[in-house]
């Protein structure tokens, strides 16, 4: 993709993977693909279930797709 303006087409799915190099890949020493694999998926779903956005409002994934609705911190 190319033009003006497709930077934007990109964004969210580019902040996906760079949120997974530098927060999942890059502090672990994985030793083979198996374990490679185990932690991209244990990564996702933190991500998706306990790991708060504030573009969602400080929701999870699941739980804006969900509907649920976070109590405010005290």
């Amino acid at each position: 993709m190319d033009g003006k303006g497709r930077w934007v087409d990109n964004v969210m799915v580019e902040r996906l993977w760079r949120s997974l190099k530098y927060e999942g890949l890059y502090l672990r020493d994985y030793q083979d693909l198996n374990e490679l694999e185990r932690g991209v998926a244990r990564w996702f779903a933190h991500y998706n279930s306990d790991r708060s956005h504030q573009s969602l409002g400080w929701r999870t994934p699941m739980e804006a797709w969900s509907g649920e609705a976070r109590e405010p911190a005290a």
